[in-house]
Protein backbone atom coordinates (compact mmCIF):
# COMPACT_ATOMS: atom_id res chain seq x y z
CA UNK A 1 0.00 0.00 0.00
CA UNK A 2 1.21 3.52 -0.80
CA UNK A 3 0.42 6.61 1.30
CA UNK A 4 0.61 10.14 -0.07
CA UNK A 5 -0.02 13.20 2.09
CA UNK A 6 -1.81 16.18 0.55
CA UNK A 7 -1.85 19.27 2.82
CA UNK A 8 -5.05 21.31 2.73
CA UNK A 9 -6.07 24.38 4.67
CA UNK A 10 -6.63 23.30 8.29
CA UNK A 11 -6.41 19.56 7.48
CA UNK A 12 -4.43 16.96 5.52
CA UNK A 13 -5.67 14.25 3.17
CA UNK A 14 -3.85 10.93 3.25
CA UNK A 15 -4.36 9.16 -0.09
CA UNK A 16 -4.07 5.41 0.39
CA UNK A 17 -3.60 3.09 -2.60
CA UNK A 18 -3.45 -0.70 -2.80
CA UNK A 19 -4.32 -3.32 -0.18
CA UNK A 20 -4.67 -2.11 3.40
CA UNK A 21 -3.88 -5.12 5.55
CA UNK A 22 -2.01 -5.94 8.76
CA UNK A 23 1.42 -5.40 7.20
CA UNK A 24 0.74 -1.72 6.46
CA UNK A 25 -0.82 -0.70 9.78
CA UNK A 26 2.53 0.53 11.20
CA UNK A 27 3.03 2.69 8.09
CA UNK A 28 -0.30 4.45 8.66
CA UNK A 29 0.47 4.90 12.35
CA UNK A 30 3.90 6.37 11.55
CA UNK A 31 2.40 8.77 8.99
CA UNK A 32 -0.22 10.03 11.43
CA UNK A 33 2.31 10.40 14.24
CA UNK A 34 4.51 12.43 11.90
CA UNK A 35 1.61 14.74 11.06
CA UNK A 36 0.55 15.23 14.69
CA UNK A 37 4.15 16.04 15.61
CA UNK A 38 3.99 18.76 12.96
CA UNK A 39 0.77 20.08 14.49
CA UNK A 40 -1.73 18.50 12.08
CA UNK A 41 -4.58 16.85 13.99
CA UNK A 42 -7.37 16.88 11.40
CA UNK A 43 -6.81 14.08 8.87
CA UNK A 44 -8.96 12.59 6.11
CA UNK A 45 -8.18 9.09 4.84
CA UNK A 46 -8.98 8.91 1.13
CA UNK A 47 -9.74 5.23 0.38
CA UNK A 48 -10.77 5.60 -3.27
CA UNK A 49 -7.89 3.41 -4.47
CA UNK A 50 -7.92 0.88 -1.65
CA UNK A 51 -8.91 -2.48 -3.13
CA UNK A 52 -8.97 -4.44 0.12
CA UNK A 53 -9.12 -3.73 3.84
CA UNK A 54 -9.07 -6.23 6.70
CA UNK A 55 -10.11 -6.16 10.34
CA UNK A 56 -6.67 -5.27 11.68
CA UNK A 57 -6.52 -2.27 9.35
CA UNK A 58 -9.93 -1.12 10.53
CA UNK A 59 -8.74 -1.55 14.10
CA UNK A 60 -5.77 0.70 13.26
CA UNK A 61 -8.17 3.34 11.89
CA UNK A 62 -10.17 3.25 15.12
CA UNK A 63 -7.02 3.62 17.22
CA UNK A 64 -5.82 6.50 15.03
CA UNK A 65 -9.18 8.21 15.49
CA UNK A 66 -8.95 7.89 19.28
CA UNK A 67 -5.39 9.25 19.22
CA UNK A 68 -6.33 12.29 17.14
CA UNK A 69 -9.34 13.03 19.34
CA UNK A 70 -7.05 12.97 22.38
CA UNK A 71 -4.99 15.67 20.65
CA UNK A 72 -8.08 17.76 19.94
CA UNK A 73 -8.40 16.70 16.29
CA UNK A 74 -10.45 14.31 14.19
CA UNK A 75 -10.08 11.50 11.68
CA UNK A 76 -12.50 11.10 8.77
CA UNK A 77 -12.76 8.83 5.74
CA UNK A 78 -13.40 10.15 2.25
CA UNK A 79 -14.31 8.57 -1.09
CA UNK A 80 -14.13 4.92 0.00
CA UNK A 81 -14.00 2.34 -2.79
CA UNK A 82 -17.06 0.11 -3.20
CA UNK A 83 -15.31 -2.71 -1.33
CA UNK A 84 -14.27 -0.41 1.52
CA UNK A 85 -17.69 1.24 1.79
CA UNK A 86 -19.42 -2.13 2.03
CA UNK A 87 -16.92 -3.57 4.50
CA UNK A 88 -16.81 -0.49 6.73
CA UNK A 89 -20.60 -0.38 6.72
CA UNK A 90 -20.89 -3.98 7.82
CA UNK A 91 -19.02 -3.36 11.05
CA UNK A 92 -20.51 0.08 11.66
CA UNK A 93 -17.18 1.90 11.57
CA UNK A 94 -18.98 5.18 10.86
CA UNK A 95 -20.06 5.17 14.52
CA UNK A 96 -16.49 6.27 15.28
CA UNK A 97 -15.04 7.58 12.01
CA UNK A 98 -17.49 9.52 9.78
CA UNK A 99 -17.47 8.74 6.05
CA UNK A 100 -17.87 11.32 3.27
CA UNK A 101 -18.20 11.29 -0.50
CA UNK A 102 -15.43 13.85 -1.07
CA UNK A 103 -12.26 15.20 0.53
CA UNK A 104 -13.85 18.64 0.68
CA UNK A 105 -16.88 17.36 2.60
CA UNK A 106 -14.60 15.52 5.00
CA UNK A 107 -12.56 18.68 5.56
CA UNK A 108 -15.62 20.84 6.05
CA UNK A 109 -17.00 18.40 8.61
CA UNK A 110 -13.80 18.59 10.62
CA UNK A 111 -14.39 22.33 10.78
CA UNK A 112 -18.02 21.85 11.80
CA UNK A 113 -19.49 22.83 8.43
CA UNK A 114 -20.93 19.58 7.05
CA UNK A 115 -22.71 16.39 7.98
CA UNK A 116 -21.36 12.95 7.04
CA UNK A 117 -22.78 11.04 4.12
CA UNK A 118 -22.49 7.77 5.99
CA UNK A 119 -25.45 5.58 6.80
CA UNK A 120 -27.94 6.81 9.36
CA UNK A 121 -28.25 5.12 12.75
CA UNK A 122 -31.32 3.30 11.44
CA UNK A 123 -29.29 1.97 8.51
CA UNK A 124 -26.52 0.80 10.82
CA UNK A 125 -29.02 -1.24 12.83
CA UNK A 126 -30.21 -3.13 9.78
CA UNK A 127 -28.95 -6.66 9.19
CA UNK A 128 -25.77 -7.00 7.23
CA UNK A 129 -26.37 -8.15 3.66
CA UNK A 130 -24.29 -9.80 0.97
CA UNK A 131 -24.97 -12.12 -1.91
CA UNK A 132 -25.60 -15.84 -1.39
CA UNK A 133 -26.30 -18.19 -4.30
CA UNK A 134 -28.19 -21.36 -3.40
CA UNK A 135 -29.94 -24.40 -4.87
CA UNK A 136 -31.44 -27.60 -3.44
CA UNK A 137 -29.06 -30.58 -3.29
CA UNK A 138 -31.97 -32.52 -4.78
CA UNK A 139 -31.81 -30.81 -8.18
CA UNK A 140 -35.33 -31.91 -9.12
CA UNK A 141 -36.86 -30.29 -6.05
CA UNK A 142 -37.08 -26.84 -7.63
CA UNK A 143 -39.09 -28.30 -10.50
CA UNK A 144 -41.81 -29.37 -8.05
CA UNK A 145 -42.43 -25.76 -7.04
CA UNK A 146 -41.32 -23.60 -9.95
CA UNK A 147 -43.38 -23.62 -13.11
CA UNK A 148 -41.22 -24.39 -16.14
CA UNK A 149 -41.77 -22.49 -19.33
CA UNK A 150 -40.25 -20.25 -21.95
CA UNK A 151 -41.18 -17.13 -19.98
CA UNK A 152 -39.47 -18.35 -16.82
CA UNK A 153 -35.71 -17.82 -16.91
CA UNK A 154 -32.82 -18.51 -14.61
CA UNK A 155 -32.17 -15.34 -12.55
CA UNK A 156 -28.40 -15.68 -13.04
CA UNK A 157 -27.78 -17.08 -16.51
CA UNK A 158 -31.00 -16.16 -18.32
CA UNK A 159 -31.82 -19.64 -19.63
CA UNK A 160 -34.89 -21.77 -18.87
CA UNK A 161 -35.37 -23.21 -15.39
CA UNK A 162 -34.27 -26.78 -14.94
CA UNK A 163 -31.86 -28.76 -12.82
CA UNK A 164 -29.36 -25.87 -13.06
CA UNK A 165 -31.68 -23.43 -11.27
CA UNK A 166 -30.01 -21.14 -8.71
CA UNK A 167 -31.59 -18.64 -6.34
CA UNK A 168 -29.98 -15.40 -5.21
CA UNK A 169 -30.49 -14.30 -1.61
CA UNK A 170 -29.07 -11.71 0.75
CA UNK A 171 -26.97 -12.71 3.74
CA UNK A 172 -28.38 -11.56 7.06
CA UNK A 173 -25.82 -13.29 9.26
CA UNK A 174 -22.81 -15.60 9.13
CA UNK A 175 -21.00 -17.43 11.91
CA UNK A 176 -19.20 -20.70 12.57
CA UNK A 177 -22.51 -22.55 12.94
CA UNK A 178 -24.27 -21.48 9.76
CA UNK A 179 -25.90 -18.79 7.64
CA UNK A 180 -29.00 -16.63 7.81
CA UNK A 181 -30.33 -15.08 4.61
CA UNK A 182 -33.39 -13.58 3.00
CA UNK A 183 -34.84 -14.47 -0.38
CA UNK A 184 -37.48 -12.55 -2.34
CA UNK A 185 -38.17 -15.27 -4.91
CA UNK A 186 -36.32 -13.71 -7.84
CA UNK A 187 -38.24 -14.31 -11.06
CA UNK A 188 -39.96 -17.48 -9.84
CA UNK A 189 -43.34 -15.81 -9.13
CA UNK A 190 -43.57 -17.93 -5.97
CA UNK A 191 -45.57 -16.69 -2.99
CA UNK A 192 -43.88 -16.57 0.42
CA UNK A 193 -45.76 -19.75 1.35
CA UNK A 194 -44.46 -21.53 -1.76
CA UNK A 195 -40.91 -20.31 -1.09
CA UNK A 196 -41.21 -21.75 2.41
CA UNK A 197 -42.29 -25.07 0.91
CA UNK A 198 -39.35 -25.11 -1.51
CA UNK A 199 -36.93 -24.37 1.35
CA UNK A 200 -38.69 -26.43 4.00
CA UNK A 201 -37.07 -27.47 7.27
CA UNK A 202 -34.51 -30.20 6.72
CA UNK A 203 -33.91 -29.31 3.06
CA UNK A 204 -30.25 -29.43 2.08
CA UNK A 205 -28.99 -26.61 -0.12
CA UNK A 206 -25.74 -26.03 -1.96
CA UNK A 207 -24.48 -22.49 -1.45
CA UNK A 208 -21.86 -20.06 -2.68
CA UNK A 209 -21.17 -16.94 -0.64
CA UNK A 210 -18.54 -14.34 0.19
CA UNK A 211 -16.77 -13.67 3.47
CA UNK A 212 -16.74 -9.84 3.51
CA UNK A 213 -13.50 -9.20 5.42
CA UNK A 214 -11.39 -11.68 3.47
CA UNK A 215 -9.91 -11.54 -0.02
CA UNK A 216 -11.39 -14.84 -1.06
CA UNK A 217 -13.93 -15.19 -3.83
CA UNK A 218 -17.12 -17.20 -3.47
CA UNK A 219 -16.90 -20.00 -0.92
CA UNK A 220 -18.97 -23.18 -1.15
CA UNK A 221 -20.76 -25.26 1.45
CA UNK A 222 -23.81 -27.48 1.91
CA UNK A 223 -26.30 -26.34 4.54
CA UNK A 224 -29.43 -27.79 6.11
CA UNK A 225 -32.45 -25.50 6.58
CA UNK A 226 -33.16 -25.19 10.32
CA UNK A 227 -35.52 -22.19 10.44
CA UNK A 228 -37.80 -20.36 8.03
CA UNK A 229 -39.92 -17.27 8.42
CA UNK A 230 -42.46 -16.10 5.86
CA UNK A 231 -42.44 -12.37 5.15
CA UNK A 232 -44.55 -10.14 2.89
CA UNK A 233 -41.60 -9.75 0.53
CA UNK A 234 -40.22 -13.30 0.73
CA UNK A 235 -38.69 -15.54 3.37
CA UNK A 236 -35.92 -15.43 5.94
CA UNK A 237 -33.90 -18.63 6.23
CA UNK A 238 -31.65 -20.05 8.92
CA UNK A 239 -29.35 -22.92 7.90
CA UNK A 240 -26.55 -24.84 9.58
CA UNK A 241 -23.43 -26.17 7.89
CA UNK A 242 -23.65 -29.86 7.06
CA UNK A 243 -20.78 -30.12 4.56
CA UNK A 244 -17.97 -27.57 4.66
CA UNK A 245 -14.27 -27.95 3.89
CA UNK A 246 -11.58 -26.94 6.35
CA UNK A 247 -10.52 -23.82 4.43
CA UNK A 248 -14.07 -22.51 4.24
CA UNK A 249 -14.75 -23.23 7.91
CA UNK A 250 -11.52 -21.48 8.84
CA UNK A 251 -12.49 -18.43 6.75
CA UNK A 252 -15.92 -18.27 8.40
CA UNK A 253 -14.45 -18.62 11.89
CA UNK A 254 -11.91 -15.89 11.14
CA UNK A 255 -14.72 -13.63 9.94
CA UNK A 256 -16.64 -14.21 13.18
CA UNK A 257 -13.53 -13.44 15.25
CA UNK A 258 -12.83 -10.31 13.20
CA UNK A 259 -16.34 -9.03 13.82
CA UNK A 260 -16.08 -9.65 17.56
CA UNK A 261 -12.75 -7.81 17.66
CA UNK A 262 -14.05 -4.83 15.69
CA UNK A 263 -17.23 -4.55 17.73
CA UNK A 264 -15.18 -4.56 20.93
CA UNK A 265 -12.99 -1.79 19.49
CA UNK A 266 -16.05 0.20 18.45
CA UNK A 267 -17.71 -0.23 21.82
CA UNK A 268 -14.50 0.89 23.53
CA UNK A 269 -14.21 3.92 21.24
CA UNK A 270 -17.79 5.04 21.89
CA UNK A 271 -17.79 4.66 25.66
Amino acid sequence: MHIKAEPRENYTVLHLRGEFDTFYCPALQAEIESLTTAGVTNIALNLRLVKFINSTAMGAIIKASKSLKADGGQLTISRPSAFCRETLGKVGLERVVPIFDSDEAAGAAMQGQAEPTANSEEDMLREDETVIIFSPVDEERAGHFIEKGEKMTNPIHGHAFGTSWRGIGRMAGLDAEGVRFTWGGGKTNLTSFEMAQLLALGTEIKTKFRVPLLQKGLLEAVLTITAIEERPDGVKIGASFSEIDDDTRSAVQQYAEDLRFLRQELDSATE
